[in-house]
């Protein structure tokens, strides 16, 4: 980070100060909300002296680990599904819910493919599906006016959140995809693998395109109209790059936040300036300064459970988040 930013409330500083220096934070979850994990840790502990430890375990070994009461909170780049609610449940472990900011999901090439400067979800489907297992090897079968060469894939890990909604949008069926793929939870990898591989494709989130534009490029999604929209922050923000633009979240434990740390941590995450200008230094969108009031408002009163009872849901705008709140 390049600055410190100012603290909350004196109130909220005051109500754990004399514990700050033994007390810890434990988030862990989404390697695509990571970096706003991150970012809130680091401006935390330098304005507090509260220790914030950061894991990367993705959205599914996240809310293992969280509904196990192993952690404070977790992040997720998808919301929470039934069997998570159901582990939940069973350990006695209430959450909160926190939107905290919109990503998109890019489709990324190597440089030097200029064959797949855009396509439809269908040829990504004929690409992604379980039916392509060993069948679909080539770009040409996806399109005739692609390349006959190897189509060589890699994307996140089947413990991730963007592996969740990646295949709800692309396939129509959440969790399912071929198997035979660079398969990862670290988001570097799959950059790596596209940027040493012209016949490469790989899927992740928003901030590593943004971070690796030197590296990697962008494959444009072909909409209903047939037009061909880009994965950038404000495509992901205003709704227009579809289906790929998604909500991503903090879920908080309704239990520890009856530890002051905890609760400090949950204001100083929903404070409107530190979530608006810490989500967008760190590449994604942030959600109007309404969505962290309304956030830190469900905070304050406890108000637990999911607005998404059967999984996630495509094309989730902003003005649906904030009626959910």
């Amino acid at each position: 980070m390049t600055k410190t930013l100012t603290f909350v409330t004196a109130a909220s500083l005051l109500a754990f100060q004399a514990a700050a220096q033994d007390a810890t934070v434990t988030v862990d979850g989404s390697s695509t909300v990571f970096p706003i994990s991150e970012a809130m840790a680091e401006e935390f502990q330098n304005a507090t002296g509260t220790r914030v430890t950061v894991g990367s375990s993705g959205t599914g070994g996240g809310f293992k680990k969280f509904c196990r009461g192993e952690t404070d909170i977790t992040g997720a780049s998808r919301p929470i599904r039934g069997e998570e609610i159901e582990l939940c449940k069973t350990s006695g472990i209430e959450y909160i819910e926190l939107p905290v900011a919109m990503d998109g999901l890019a489709v990324i090439v190597n440089p030097a493919n200029d064959w797949a400067a855009c396509m439809s979800v269908e040829e990504l489907k004929t690409m992604w599906e379980v039916a392509a297992q060993d069948k679909v090897k080539n770009w040409n079968q996806a399109n005739p006016a692609f390349p006959d060469a190897p189509l060589n894939l890699f994307g996140a890990g089947t413990d991730s959140g963007t592996y969740d909604y990646f295949t709800l949008a692309i396939n129509g069926v959440e969790h399912e995809s071929r198997g035979d793929y660079t398969a990862t939870e670290d988001d570097n990898i799959t950059i790596n693998g596209v940027a040493g591989d012209v016949n490469a494709l790989g899927f992740l989130g928003l901030a590593y395109l943004e971070e690796n534009r030197d590296k990697v490029k962008d494959v444009a999604i072909k909409q209903a109209d047939g037009s061909c929209v880009e994965a950038t922050v404000e495509t992901a923000g205003d709704g227009s790059y579809q289906p790929l633009a998604r909500p991503l979240f903090m879920y908080v434990s309704k239990a520890a936040l009856d530890r002051p740390e905890v609760q400090a941590y949950a204001d100083f995450m929903m404070d409107p300036k530190h979530g608006t200008e810490l989500v967008a230094e760190v590449g994604y969108v942030p959600l109007p300064e309404k969505a962290f009031e309304l956030g830190k408002a469900k905070v304050a009163a406890r108000k637990t459970g999911t607005f998404f009872e059967g999984g996630s849901k495509i094309g989730v705008s902003i003005e649906e988040l904030l009626a959910s709140e």
